[in-house]
């Protein structure tokens, strides 16, 4: 793991402080060491003796005691080197406390200063791990620059805010604008097919347009889904079990398998997590028919939900068509389909595998798509998992999905 920030600052007040005492304690060896040799060339003297001591008896009378010049210098040479041994263990073991005293001294200072960063740090993981874009850091402090900085995120949450309350406000604007004329048009062709007068090739014509006008309905409806799924803040995250959507979902496609035919088969164990129900039933419900439209006749569908380590994974796997690996990644592109599908409009609008994809990115999770050598696909999401009680969680989520 990298040292944090207030770690490598320590280090480097500590660094600092050792690297100038050590410096310090270098000349202060030089000037003593100096001192010492200059001392002794003025007091060394020449020939074998050399005066060393002055004694002056009661009656006054002085006299020399003269010592060896070997001894007096071997004395010297003595002398010096405790000196210096000294003053250098003296230096080290002081430059050590004080240095610790400097490390403990920056690791308060270094946390002081940093604070306020760790306020706008804690104040970002919040928002970006909650749903509240109303909270704002709001620092008074007198650093200026970190205060800079604060402002600065405190203006980029309120822009953010606002964007995503323009992008609610629009979604449901176009829900109804865009829904409502179709919805007239359904009825006005339903209503001309029952006139008893209606011609075959009027009753033919309404057909049509009301193939095409529920074509257009779910390609409204995946749009708008895809522009809420691809908002990372939820509003609500409640605790869900992937095996009961996913059981819930199966359950209502048993009828258009039928029609296929394609058979489903599923191994449901638990998967808690958390999120939104009605968006995670989107998602399992888009692979569910994705893997039931792009099937063969009496082919199969299998539906998985498993706890794997820290995610709870939900995997839709079917027959059908061998499917290239280089094409996997374009259909989680909107309106993109594999290179047989590109003309079918009766299959969708190209937009459920993208929703899948945006929801999961959502709830923190990932989408992965493997080719099946047989043919057809194994689709894999992965959501973070949940520790809360199963058996309440699916209650709610039951509730929820259901209702």
């Amino acid at each position: 793991m990298k040292p944090t920030i207030r770690v490598r600052l320590t280090l480097l007040y500590g660094g600092v402080f050792f690297a100038a005492g050590l410096i310090l304690l270098g000349l202060t060896y030089l000037t003593v060491r100096g001192v010492l040799e200059d001392t002794r060339d003025r007091t060394a003297g020449t020939g074998q003796y050399m005066a060393n001591h002055a004694i002056q008896e009661a009656d006054g009378t002085q006299w020399f005691v003269r010592v060896p010049t070997i001894s007096q210098k071997a004395a010297q040479a003595d002398y010096e080197r405790n000196t210096v041994t000294g003053l250098l263990t003296q230096g080290a073991i002081s430059l050590t406390l004080l240095g610790a005293l400097a490390m403990g001294a920056g690791w308060l200072v270094s946390g002081r200063v940093l604070r306020p960063l760790y306020q706008v740090t804690e104040t970002a993981r919040r928002v970006a791990n909650g749903t509240n874009l109303s909270e704002r850091i709001a620092y008074t402090g007198a650093h200026h620059d970190v205060k800079e900085l604060a402002d600065t995120f405190d203006v980029m949450l309120s822009r953010l805010a606002a964007a995503f309350d323009v992008q609610k406000r629009f979604v449901a604007n176009a829900s109804h604008e865009l829904r409502t004329p179709l919805t007239i048009n359904r009825t006005l062709v339903d209503v001309a097919l029952r006139r008893a007068d209606a011609s075959q090739d009027a009753q033919r014509l309404g057909e049509s347009l009301l193939v095409v006008n529920t074509r257009h309905e779910r390609l409204i409806d995946g749009l708008l889904a895809l522009a809420e799924s691809e908002n990372p803040v939820l509003e609500r995250r409640l605790p869900v079990d992937l095996a009961e959507i996913a059981g819930y979902v199966a359950d209502q496609a048993v009828a258009e398998a039928g029609r296929k035919p394609v058979v489903l088969h599923h191994a449901l164990a638990p998967a808690p997590s958390a999120g939104d129900p009605m968006l995670l039933e989107r998602l399992a419900q888009n692979l569910v028919e994705n893997a039931i439209r792009h099937n063969v006749a009496d082919g199969e569908v299998w539906i998985t939900t498993r706890r794997t380590g820290d995610d709870a994974e939900l995997v839709v796997a079917n027959t059908g068509p061998v499917v290239p690996a280089y094409d996997l990644e374009a259909i989680f592109e909107p309106f993109r389909r594999l290179r047989t599908d590109r003309v079918r409009s009766d299959r969708g609008s190209g937009l459920g595998l993208s929703i899948v994809r945006a929801t999961a990115r959502a709830h923190g999770g990932t989408v992965v798509a493997e080719p099946r050598e047989e043919g057809g696909l194994t689709v894999t999401v992965r959501l973070p998992a949940s520790h809360v009680d199963g058996r309440d969680g699916q209650r709610r989520v039951g509730r929820d999905v259901q209702g």
